[in-house]
């Protein structure tokens, strides 16, 4: 992975080529006064794309599971 420093200024006028530079697998870090402020790096997701019937035979739901009765009345609200 390649890295280059760019101050705020040139980040600022070439925002576009440094893309570039970072969708080819390049790191950028923008620089203030000489001073490390930032790092421009490729995106990456945080986690795995989902993909349904993951859980398919593994979970089972109740019959009843969205029946309120007064018993979770009781339980939900004290009453």
């Amino acid at each position: 992975m390649s890295s280059e420093s760019v101050n705020v200024y040139d980040a600022k006028t070439r925002l576009s080529s440094l893309l570039s530079q970072v969708e080819g697998g390049a790191e950028i870090v923008i620089s203030r006064n000489g001073r490390p402020i930032a790092r421009l790096v490729p995106y990456q997701p945080d986690r795995v794309p989902r993909r349904p019937g993951l859980w398919k035979g593994r979970v089972t739901i109740a019959a009843d599971f969205d029946q309120f009765g007064d018993a979770d009345d009781r339980d939900w609200y004290g009453a």
